[in-house]
């Protein structure tokens, strides 16, 4: 099949709750809690206190409802077999574990809330969605699983909201399919996420340079939904330009679980966000210019022409009478031609930087 055309750009920044998310605001960091409650609404509610004090700016879960996400006979991905050591036998025995029913979902938006951390949740299947919706939750995120269900991504966009697509396990011409889709059902902010469906991923599998890819195929904002172990990565991405950065969230990367250790502790999801911040200030507005804090050092080590020897009124400036010195005044380098051969207005003595009003008007 042949690569996606480039799409016009779409990518203007749009709001969710009191933030803003697209190129030029500040990234939208997501703590991803999503299963690391381990089906405990007690320990969600811990999770949401955790991103907040983190300083995440959501919270984010995942919503489905077992019996119409996967049969009863699903075998369970390589990771979660590694990280459970065995104690599933099947997908259906591990999500209807840890599945969480709606009322524990209105408690934690509620508790989001009162913390004042903005939630959200990934739906998993239409019903899910349709509660989600209903719940007033400001945008969707969609799994990497998803993105070849056109029909979903269709039923979700119908809603209206701005949708968060990962794009892991995909193809450009995959994902060229799935934004057809949510273009063609709603008109909708979109953004999409770079992703590697590995729980840890490697940092050598990332490629974030993909961001770019999509970023030129679709003419949407980009993010980057990381699985790597460390900080590292996911600075990279946001310095790189993911305007969206979601990480999963734990209290303790030594739980029982499938995500806990593919996840982030408090204290690095907070460090994270602190380095993130730094990396955000230092990437500036792009303008070429000094900054303040250079002007008082520029004045003290750019070289200006001075006089070699002492010039008397009346002489004329040859070649060898000036050179280039630290000094404080003076013209600068790149008025050399200007001063050679011009006459002396103003005595000058040796090694004193030669201005304007020593050279006599032409």
């Amino acid at each position: 099949m042949a690569t996606p055309s480039p799409r016009p750009v779409l990518a203007q920044p749009f709001p969710v709750g009191k933030l803003s998310i697209g190129n030029g605001r500040p990234c939208f960091i997501i703590a991803e809690a999503g299963v690391n409650h381990n089906g405990d609404v007690d320990l969600a509610e811990r999770l949401v206190d955790a991103a907040r004090d983190a300083g995440a700016d959501a919270v984010k879960f995942q919503t489905w409802i077992t019996e119409r996400l996967v049969a009863p006979d699903a075998r369970m991905a390589e990771y979660q077999r590694e990280n459970l050591g065995g104690a599933y036998r099947t997908q259906f025995e591990l999500l209807k574990e840890l599945e969480l029913g709606q009322e524990a979902f209105r408690r934690l938006r509620e508790h989001a809330d009162r913390q004042g951390i903005l939630f959200f949740s990934t739906p998993d299947e239409e019903e899910s969605a349709d509660f989600l919706d209903g719940l007033g939750v400001p945008l969707f995120k969609l799994g990497s699983a998803e993105v070849t269900n056109l029909p979903f991504l269709r039923h979700v966009a119908r809603k209206g909201k701005p949708i968060l697509l990962s794009t892991g396990m995909a193809t450009l011409v995959e994902v060229d399919a799935a934004v057809r889709a949510i273009e063609e059902a709603g008109h909708v902010p979109l953004v999409l996420l770079h992703c590697v469906s590995c729980y840890p991923t490697r940092p050598e599998d990332c490629n974030l340079r993909a961001m770019d890819t999509l970023a030129s195929a679709f003419g949407r904002p980009v993010g980057f939904s990381d699985h790597t172990m460390g900080s590292e990565v996911a600075v990279a991405a946001v310095a790189r330009g993911a305007c969206v950065l979601e990480k999963h969230l734990t209290l303790d990367v030594s739980m029982p679980g499938p995500d806990h250790r593919a996840s982030a502790d408090p204290r690095e999801f907070a460090a994270m966000v602190r380095a993130i911040r730094l990396v955000e200030a230092a990437l500036g507005d792009g303008v070429k210019k000094p900054v303040a804090a250079e002007l008082e050092t520029r004045g003290v080590v750019r070289k200006a022409i001075v006089a070699l020897r002492a010039l008397q009124v009346g002489e004329r400036i040859a070649e060898a009478d000036v050179g280039l010195r630290r000094t404080s005044g003076g013209l600068d380098p790149s008025q050399m031609p200007l001063v050679v051969g011009r006459v002396v207005a103003r005595a000058v003595p040796a090694g004193s930087p030669i201005t304007l009003d020593v050279l006599a008007v032409l």
